[in-house]
């Protein structure tokens, strides 16, 4: 018999792919924000793909043997990073989207809402906020996945609930 407690229990389980091994592509017509996110990222274990349009990014990514997240700046020159998504998410609807922006009030001007497997980051960021958001839309977490036993489970209860 399930218990409330053991209901409410959240187990997550370890990627089974290697961190250098999972398709990360960044999307930024501005070089220094473009190189920043990749430090960032290699930093943290990735190996990102760099793009600094939305039609290099679609001759990138059809090379790409897998992409598991879009990192992409929202308002870019001649094709958007939703227009950009959009077209990647024909090849692969489960593709993950993080938007950075450093207009978040055009944000949902230009994007009426985000969907699951999106999020957003605002310009400027930390290497933190870009990591955690990353983390959190690869694996449902937002503890950095080079920490020591990332997203292990924790036992919670809902709040209100006593003894």
């Amino acid at each position: 018999m399930r218990t409330l407690k053991s209901m409410f229990q959240r187990v997550t389980v370890a990627p089974m792919v290697a961190l250098e091994d999972l398709g990360v592509l960044v999307v930024d017509d501005e070089s220094s924000i473009l190189r920043y996110a990749e430090i960032v990222l290699r930093k943290a274990g990735y190996r990102p793909v760099l793009a600094s349009s939305g039609a290099e990014a679609l001759r990138l990514a059809a090379t790409m043997e897998r992409l598991d997240l879009l990192v992409t700046d929202l308002l870019m020159p001649e094709m958007n990073g939703d227009e950009l998504a959009r077209q990647l998410r024909q090849r692969d609807p489960d593709l993950k989207v993080l938007y950075q922006t450093g207009f978040s009030d055009r944000l949902f001007a230009e994007k009426a809402a985000l969907w699951a497997g999106e999020a957003f980051v605002e310009k400027p960021y930390s290497t933190n906020a870009l990591k955690q958001a990353v983390s959190l839309l690869l694996f449902d977490c937002l503890q950095r996945p080079d920490m020591p036993e990332p997203c292990a489970a924790t036992a919670s209860e809902p709040a209100g609930e006593s003894r």
